[in-house]
């Protein structure tokens, strides 16, 4: 898709914090913004060992969005799982 490359082309090229945020605010809305931060935290937690069911809990959401990122954590080859484990400097431990 086209328009996504570029917009990971933009994104790429955006490594000031602040324009970041001001490109997201410009072409998100809040709540989108809100399920990508959402989704994020929910891979923090997941990484981090928290169950699934207290996840949920937490975060008033269903278990299925849970599921995902659980899955994507066990790929050998995920970028989120790299991203994860270099924030918490803990070497791809799961």
């Amino acid at each position: 898709m086209e328009s996504l490359d570029d917009l990971i082309e933009v994104f790429t090229n955006t490594i000031n914090k602040d324009l970041m945020r001001k490109l997201f605010d410009e072409i998100y809305t809040s709540k989108e913004q809100n399920d990508f931060a959402l989704r994020w935290s929910l891979m923090n937690d997941l990484y981090q060992g928290i169950p699934q069911r207290e996840i949920a809990a937490s975060h008033k959401i269903s278990l299925c969005k849970i599921t995902r990122g659980s899955k994507i954590l066990k790929q050998e080859d995920s970028y989120c799982k790299k991203i994860l484990s270099d924030k918490y400097d803990d070497n791809l431990h799961l």
